[in-house]
């Protein structure tokens, strides 16, 4: 095995990481979600939240909630880990000098958030240049926190903790599928979509990042989504990871910087939605 600085690398390419390292990691992540938590409820359902458009061609919101929320995490990591880079969504990026990155989406489901349903979260994760090692989602109105990454497989919520794992394989024909807009993308991806869906079980729309949590809780099978960013997959993709599901691209590659995700709780469900995919 190759040494690196942080640990060794194992045989599939991912950092293997010291001991100490997991504990401080996991506890760094810990307490970017508890502050996270703070800055996004003291905002959510009040009757004055207002949001900003990113776009002027489509309304893609931004709020002073998103912005307080990754202003307080990066205040965490100036303090507990200034050698590590950052991403986040809404102040760009921070280039530390240590090969550890964290990829922070201070609110993934904004359009949520504005309208008031639980279903938005807080996304928290850490990656070396191969991708994520370490991940969580966050619902922070349920307190409900997936976590998923260097030995762990957890969440923890209203219901007490439970262990990760995600459902046993099914076909399509037996499978629950999820995807944030009905629209998916462009209509070229729209169309790969409507080749799936109506093969599906059932089909469900509007849940944003929990639908990729409930993959990991072994609630749903399969997640399909397309024109994501870095910031709203890579903690979805270590925590379902964990649980023992997959997460790649339309075409079976990495899907570490977003694009067109498909996310399934088996190999054989993910072979068969991405052979309609590509159709």
């Amino acid at each position: 095995m190759r040494q690196g600085p942080f640990g060794h690398w194992g045989t599939e390419g991912k950092m293997q990481v010291s001991g100490a390292l997991v504990d401080e990691l996991v506890a760094t992540a810990h307490e970017l979600a508890d502050v996270a938590r703070v800055a996004t409820l003291s905002h959510f359902r009040t009757r004055d939240l207002a949001a900003d458009t990113k776009e002027t061609d489509r309304f893609d919101p931004v709020t002073a909630a998103d912005r307080l929320s990754e202003d307080r995490m990066r205040a965490v990591l100036a303090r507990r880990r200034p050698q590590d880079s950052i991403l986040g969504e809404e102040f760009g990026p921070y280039h530390g000098t240590s090969g550890l990155t964290w990829v922070l989406d201070p609110i993934d489901g904004t359009r949520g958030y504005l309208s008031g349903t639980p279903t938005w979260g807080v996304l928290i994760s850490v990656r070396d240049e191969h991708g994520p090692l370490y991940g969580i989602i966050d619902q922070p109105y349920i307190r409900e926190r997936f976590e998923g990454g260097l030995g762990r497989a957890r969440v923890v919520g209203p219901m007490g903790e439970a262990a990760l794992a995600v459902r046993a394989p099914r076909p399509l024909s037996q499978a629950i599928l999820f995807s944030t807009f009905p629209e998916v993308g462009t209509a070229e991806e729209g169309t790969a979509f409507r080749r799936v869906a109506p093969k599906a079980r059932l089909v469900r729309y509007g849940t944003d990042c929990y639908a990729y949590a409930l993959i990991a809780a072994g609630q749903i099978d399969l997640v399909i989504e397309a024109g994501l960013q870095a910031y709203d997959v890579q903690a979805p993709i270590a925590v379902i990871e964990a649980a023992g599901g997959i997460v790649t691209d339309w075409q079976g590659r990495p899907a570490h910087d977003g694009g067109r995700i498909l996310a399934a709780a088996s190999r054989e469900l993910h072979a068969e939605a991405m052979a309609l995919l590509n159709g």
